[in-house]
């Protein structure tokens, strides 16, 4: 069978070449009944653009790289929703890999990526302590997502200091009185998350706080161990408000304290602190604090576009201090620290209600991811 050409397009549609390559290109340049005749005789005739060819005529292929740490994280899928629908608002595709918790395969991707002459690339690295630009030169446009770094680069993150002290500040309005907060804080985003409850708490001496700091962060049977032994506590010891630094504890938590004939809430509330949809299928409908990835990932497109055309602040370094951020001037450009963060929102649900509150624990998910 004959490879079917562009020329071939043009001719079966009645429409020129340079119509044929907006509809390709630039498809916001063309009517939507043309645009739809065109995709339609592409269909028709099995029309499949040479890739290899465009890349070599034109340097790089109109669209964007996304490589995320896993796929089994509301969060992630959230980035990737906001990223893909503000990617194709600029007339980019977006292209996603999955690292699958592999530092090298997110390295071997985000190389990949750039190697095929792509516009521009988002990774959201893996967790760590000690994380850091792996490459100091960059062929294309990148920003990094989720993650906060004062070295040179782009990145877009929740302000995970707001998500503790939000939390916070919800336990202080229920009338809380003994506090403990669950999780290991192993890496930046989960320290922050404790920074944020503490500065919260500063204000209210009369409030006992408590960190235990155990456990594996996205493991629920970890949280279920902790919440096992805050059962077994007298309980003129146990805690009246338990905070999981993550989702995935907190319900662990939930799960250990009803089934040790602890009430949630009634004796106990419990409030998680990262908005994961994918940890919320137990018994009593957690209370979290969400950063909004969807946000994240729409940010870190703009942040690419921002490059592409050649608009970013030459002279200028956004440095952030606490949850603000101020402004240095004289800075050369290679130097910028461009940081954009997105605050986070309370959701309240069962765990943490009053028995006087209306309930709220109904939740769109598909509209939440």
């Amino acid at each position: 069978m004959a490879k079917v050409k562009i020329s071939d397009v043009a001719r079966e549609a009645g429409v020129s070449l340079g119509t044929v390559s907006n509809a390709l290109n630039h498809p916001e340049k063309l009517r939507p009944e043309t645009l739809k005749l065109i995709n339609e005789t592409i269909n028709r005739l099995g029309y499949l653009p040479n890739q290899s060819a465009r890349q070599l005529a034109g340097g790089t292929t109109k669209s964007f790289g996304l490589v995320l740490p896993r796929l089994d994280h509301g969060f992630s899928l959230q980035i990737a929703s906001g990223a893909h629908n503000e990617a194709r608002k600029h007339g980019y595709d977006l292209l996603i890999a999955n690292a699958d918790n592999d530092d090298i395969l997110q390295d071997h991707y985000l190389r990949y990526f750039m190697g095929t002459q792509m516009s521009g690339v988002m990774v959201q690295p893996m967790a760590s302590p000690d994380w850091h630009p792996a490459m100091t030169k960059m062929p294309v446009p990148i920003v990094y997502l989720d993650i906060h770094c004062s070295e040179p680069g782009y990145y877009v993150a929740a302000d995970n200091e707001a998500q503790g002290r939000i939390i916070a500040e919800l336990a202080i309005a229920r009338g809380a009185h003994h506090i403990v907060v669950v999780g290991r804080a192993a890496f930046m985003q989960l320290t922050l998350r404790v920074l944020g409850i503490h500065k919260a708490l500063a204000l209210h001496p009369d409030i006992k706080i408590e960190v235990i700091d155990a456990g594996e962060w996205n493991t629920a049977a970890d949280g279920y161990g902790i919440g096992a032994q805050i059962a077994e506590r007298p309980a003129d010891e146990r805690p009246d408000f338990v905070v999981g630094l993550t989702d995935v504890l907190a319900s662990g938590v939930v799960s250990a304290l009803v089934d040790k004939g602890i009430s949630v809430p009634g004796q106990v509330r419990v409030a998680g602190c990262d908005g994961n949809p994918l940890a919320w299928s137990g018994s009593v409908p957690l209370t979290t604090v969400a950063p909004p990835g969807y946000e994240i990932g729409r940010k870190g497109v703009q942040l690419l576009m921002e490059q592409i055309e050649n608009k970013a602040p030459a002279k200028i370094k956004h440095i952030r201090v606490g949850s603000a951020a101020r402004t240095v001037t004289a800075v050369a450009a290679e130097d910028i620290n461009r940081q954009e963060l997105v605050r986070p929102f309370l959701l309240e649900r069962a765990s943490t209600q009053a028995s006087t509150q209306t309930d709220a624990t109904a939740i769109n998910l598909g509209a939440y991811l």
